[in-house]
């Protein structure tokens, strides 16, 4: 889980930190030629601690990487993806305890989104931003509407996902405009929408959706995100893995999300 590696980062570079500068602290003003064979678990705090420190400030305040485990974000994001979340998108937290310390901008419609589930704060979900903070979002026979306007949806055909398209082959492939974001969606032909209703978003809260509009676990069902819980915005796909093959999916590597 991400808060428990973010722990452990933490207390690792705390940890090897201490032990190498008290150490050092005490071998300051011995004379050269006293000093003793330095001991084993000061060798190892001095080696690992910069390593930690670099990977812990590199994946609090900058990018995290993540893999993708399910197929709610299908067709953008496929099983067996592995992306790359900018963490200062949308300001800068402490690992951990995750007290935003610098303000930088916050969510547009369209982005999508990592935070953690409201639900159970240990784990980590990804969708798309559909309504800011005082929307009215309105979902019926599988159709956005934002404030009462109709999100134009335009049909695709149908979809060829391959060995990575998890049940969804054959089923609707839409593009959906969200203003600033066109992007895909899929739906299942014949099957009544997930579901349905009017929703409110509250002051700091962000209504999300998965792209697999009928086989996605989202704001529909328990809320909008909480503005205090979003880890950082995905923005690139950096590798690929197709279990189906098995082997890489060369054509997804590299891939900037929309």
């Amino acid at each position: 889980m991400d808060y428990d590696f973010s722990f452990f980062l933490v207390l690792a570079t705390f940890v090897t930190g201490i032990i190498w500068g008290v150490y050092a602290l005490m071998q300051r003003n011995k004379p050269a030629d006293t000093a003793a064979q330095e001991p084993i678990i000061v060798e190892y705090a001095r080696s690992f601690f910069p390593v930690v420190l670099v990977v812990l400030l590199l994946r609090s305040f900058l990018f995290e990487p993540f893999r993708i485990p399910s197929g709610s974000m299908m067709p953008t994001l496929l099983i067996g993806d592995f992306i790359l979340v900018n963490k200062f998108t949308y300001g800068v937290r402490l690992p951990v305890l995750n007290t935003k310390i610098i303000e930088n901008g916050a969510p547009k419609r369209g982005d999508i989104v990592v935070f953690r589930f409201p639900k159970d704060p240990t784990m980590d979900y990804i969708k798309r931003v559909v309504g800011l903070p005082g929307d009215k979002i309105s979902y019926y026979n599988k159709q956005i509407f934002v404030n009462d306007q109709p999100i134009k949806q335009t049909l695709l055909g149908q979809y060829e996902g391959g060995s990575q398209a998890a049940g969804m082959e054959g089923e609707s492939l839409l593009s959906e405009d969200l203003g600033d974001v066109t992007h895909d969606i899929l739906v299942r032909t014949g099957d009544p929408s997930a579901r349905e209703g009017v929703f409110v978003v509250p002051a700091g809260h962000y209504f999300v959706m998965g792209d697999n509009r009928d086989n996605s676990n989202d704001s529909r069902f328990w809320g909008a995100v909480p503005e205090a819980n979003l880890v950082g915005r995905a923005f690139f796909i950096w590798m690929s893995w197709d279990s189906g093959k098995p082997g890489p999916a060369f054509n997804r590597i590299g891939t900037v999300l929309e």
